[in-house]
């Protein structure tokens, strides 16, 4: 594992050349984002990175600022094999529940790569049901490349669909909270009531709902 002066875990591309040394050429990297939120869609992003890619800017998304997940991003897409993002609405989140609801993304990004990858690595310890050889990785975006550029796709594509949101609920601050349970968040829930984006079976939402409903 290679650090850095401030110890801050750089991600390498060590884990994808195991699979690269039996054959696997094709190794996605997946992640997700919003999991733990109260509003919003959970949403995953799967990668294909080439053998030789600069480490440079690309780490585990909640280290990077809004700024540099944006330049890393654009970065990610114009020089990956392949890559694809998938989400999953509150709704499906709420009837599944949110390890199901994320799995399911995960699969759905995975499932949209052109070219089909030979491998995968997943970030957490329970994998989609991909059909190729399948990693898990607790803490993966921190140790693996692809994983760390799949944090970054999921992170920065919710980040802009929740700023798109705030648009459409202005008496909530998505654009700032991105639907996680921050006290602004929580203030606004107990005022306003759930929006169509909040998920129903987190506690701190059917705790403050109050059958109260903002229109979709």
């Amino acid at each position: 594992m290679v650090k850095h002066k401030r110890s801050v875990e750089i991600p390498t591309l060590i884990l994808e050349r195991d699979f690269w040394r039996k054959g696997m050429a094709l190794v996605a990297g997946i992640d997700e984002a919003g999991r733990g939120a109260l509003a919003g869609p959970v949403v995953a992003a799967a990668v294909i990175l080439p053998k030789k890619f600069e480490t440079r800017g690309i780490l585990d998304s909640k280290l990077l600022s809004p700024k540099k997940r944006e330049e890393a991003y654009e970065r990610i897409v114009l020089i990956a094999v392949a890559y694809a993002v998938a989400a999953e609405p509150p709704q499906q989140i709420d009837t599944s529940n949110i390890l199901r609801a994320t799995l399911t993304a995960m699969k759905s990004a995975f499932d949209a790569l052109s070219p089909p990858p030979d491998a995968a690595l997943v970030d957490g310890n329970v994998p989609p049901h991909l059909g190729v050889p399948t990693r898990c990785v607790v803490e993966g975006d921190r140790l693996s490349l692809s994983v760390a550029a799949a944090s970054i796709l999921a992170k920065v594509s919710r980040d802009r669909y929740m700023v798109e949101m705030a648009e459409r609920f202005p008496n909530f601050s998505f654009a700032q909270h991105k639907g996680y349970a921050t006290q602004r968040h929580l203030a606004e829930l107990d005022k306003f009531g759930p929006t169509p984006l909040h998920r129903l079976t987190f506690k701190p939402v059917y705790a403050r709902a109050r059958g109260l409903f903002l229109p979709a």
